[in-house]
């Protein structure tokens, strides 16, 4: 055997080896996903993901989480990093209340492992969070029409977009959102006394769903508004709960030399503090006053 043909039979040989080393897998489970984002032409969910093919007929009638006392798991609990940002989980349970975005993750995480072991069930009503402890309990409400569930946090993330929580298919279809991909929520962590659960004192009162009369809509946008950042402590559809919140925000908040505003936007009356230079100056003030107000509010760029 030449030598020519030697070589090339050993290239044919290393070659065929290669293809049979096993190649790492990206890892992607419920546990790693990002959020499911806006990301498809029609800006409901991401690519490969959605509500699935046999949709139950039942979802509207499928209970919420029951909070009951569960150890916290072993692992999940400690602090960790995802795309390049670290997470230092709660430790305790109801001492949790925040204003953001909710997205959802359907078919495309559907029966992979959640962060702590359990199998991801869309149809269930679960949910991911950066930081609340897991397992958990949560009370979440749509801002803009006021209902309301009650899910067991059993996952990490979201990680993008500035999404507190990812909601299963079935929360948020109760909530109402599935078919826009997320929605303004507000997120309190529920405490659990034996087997009684005991939520966190709500601080703003419960957005109704009524319509707003017609004489009593505010101005769409104030023109002095236009292009600035404020900070929204709240939405309400009727005019009466958000003056009633406004005078108590005036009251609370008078000393940080914002102007407090009632504005009628997209349906809803809503609360906002401000303006700031810009979003990472709102963002800030919005840490700080979180411990103060006993929910974090968001950054509303005009």
């Amino acid at each position: 055997m030449n030598r020519n043909l030697i070589i090339i039979l050993a290239g044919i040989a290393l070659l065929s080896a290669c293809s049979n080393i096993p190649r790492r897998t990206t890892g992607e489970t419920a546990a790693s996903k990002p959020a499911a984002a806006p990301a498809t032409t029609d800006g409901k969910y991401l690519a490969g993901d959605g509500p699935g093919a046999d949709v139950p007929d039942n979802l509207d009638s499928i209970p919420d989480a029951i909070p009951k006392a569960e150890p916290l798991h072993r692992y999940a609990n400690r602090p960790y990093s995802a795309l390049g940002k670290t997470y230092t989980p709660l430790q305790t349970v109801g001492s949790y209340k925040e204003r953001g975005t909710a997205s959802w993750y359907g078919k495309k995480f559907h029966g992979q492992r959640t962060s702590i072991g359990d199998t991801y069930d869309m149809y269930g009503m679960t949910a991911a969070h950066p930081t609340l402890p897991v397992p958990s309990y949560a009370r979440v409400t749509n801002l803009a029409n006021g209902k309301t569930v009650v899910v067991r946090v059993n996952d990490r993330g979201p990680f993008l977009h500035d999404r507190i929580i990812d909601l299963s298919y079935a929360a948020a279809y109760k909530l109402g959102y599935v078919n826009n991909g997320s929605a303004e929520v507000e997120v309190e962590s529920i405490a659990v006394n034996g087997n009684a659960p005991v939520a966190a004192a709500v601080t703003a009162p419960v957005v109704k769903a009524e319509s707003v009369a017609a004489e009593t809509v505010m101005p769409v946008m104030p023109p002095d508004v236009a292009g600035k950042v404020y900070l929204q402590l709240g939405a309400f559809k009727e005019k009466q709960g958000a003056e009633s919140f406004l005078s108590k925000m005036r009251a609370e908040l008078g000393d940080t030399g914002k102007d407090i505003i009632l504005l009628r936007q997209s349906g809803l009356n809503r609360i906002q503090l401000g303006p700031y230079a810009n979003s990472e100056e709102a963002r800030r003030a919005a840490n700080t006053l979180a411990g103060r107000l006993g929910f974090k509010p968001f950054v509303s760029q005009h």
